[in-house]
């Protein structure tokens, strides 16, 4: 049975500007708006973000809601989660989970969202790389 095809809601390097939006989402997309996860950590890599669940009061990621377009969706959808490592059984680099977004407007959809895979959190959570602001741009 093919995934829903939700938007994605990226925070590092797939962002608009991005060295990975341009490889992988460039003429894919069509939609990107500003918008914020809530209830979640962004941690340094070092080198690209990874999102970590984290319930602390305030915490939350700012990113992009990006919809892409449906002639693209499958090739997109593919093309990321090879780039993330994300893996059916979950033990990859990422894992890809199903999460509420908040968009600049106030209006909350579920996206796509690239977590930490299982290896990469343990770790972020024993040495915390949190990038306080939030944001990937402004570490």
């Amino acid at each position: 049975m093919p995934e829903e095809s939700l938007p994605f809601f990226v925070y590092g390097t797939l962002r608009s500007g991005g060295r990975n939006h341009a490889a992988h989402l460039t003429g894919r997309c069509a939609d990107i708006r500003p918008a914020v996860l809530d209830g979640a950590a962004l941690h340094d890599g070092p080198g690209y973000p990874y999102a970590v669940p984290d319930a602390t009061p305030g915490r939350r990621i700012v990113g992009e809601l990006i919809t892409v377009r449906p002639g693209a969706y499958a090739g997109a959808l593919a093309a990321l989660d090879r780039l993330e490592d994300c893996r059916a059984d979950g033990t990859g680099l990422y894992v890809r989970r199903r999460l509420p977004v908040r968009t600049a407007a106030g209006e909350v959809r579920d996206a796509w969202v690239y977590l930490a895979g299982p290896a990469a959190a343990n770790r972020l959570r024993e040495h915390p790389a949190v990038i306080e602001s939030g944001d990937w741009a402004d570490r």
